[in-house]
């Protein structure tokens, strides 16, 4: 009888670009700005990215861009979001529950990223799209994220 192996690569090689956005901007205006700059019309996706955490579910923003003639795909993606918790205290309180404001991050070893873009399949110049998105007022800073300093990649699957 004839065996038969099947060999399942841990993962495949990132096919993605990563830019990390440092900025102030609500989403729905960095999108705005971004689709002034660039060649994309990024428009918010009807599907959030779900994270389960120990908190619960958490939901991040997402903005889609696709391009079916070059086969490219562009997302911008929150990475930062506030939760607000409902603590019940053991004691009756005139003022009832007590809340509390916890931060939860898409890509928590970057804490200090507002926003991602996420590029896949492109064959543009990143430094080009660097410089270009740098100019948007309100933005601190952009740059290229090494792929290999994140531990988190499961959450850039979506």
């Amino acid at each position: 009888m004839a065996i038969h192996k099947l060999i399942i690569d841990d993962c495949e090689e990132a096919n993605y670009e990563l830019l990390a956005i440092h900025t102030s901007l609500e989403d729905y205006r960095l999108a705005y700005f971004v689709n002034q700059k660039l060649p994309v019309l990024f428009s918010k996706s009807e599907k959030q990215i779900q994270v389960i955490s120990k908190i619960g579910k958490i939901n991040f923003s997402k903005y889609s861009y696709s391009n079916t003639e070059k086969e490219e795909y562009w997302d911008l993606i929150q990475n930062k979001n506030e939760i607000i918790i409902q603590k019940k205290l053991a004691t009756q309180n005139l003022f009832g529950n007590e809340e509390e404001t916890t931060t939860t991050y898409l890509v928590p070893e970057f804490k200090k990223v507002d926003y991602f873009i996420k590029i896949e399949n492109s064959e543009i110049d990143i430094e080009s799209i660097l410089t270009k998105i740098n100019t948007i007022e309100r933005i601190s800073t952009v740059y290229a994220v090494d792929l290999a300093k994140i531990k988190s990649k499961n959450n850039l699957i979506f």
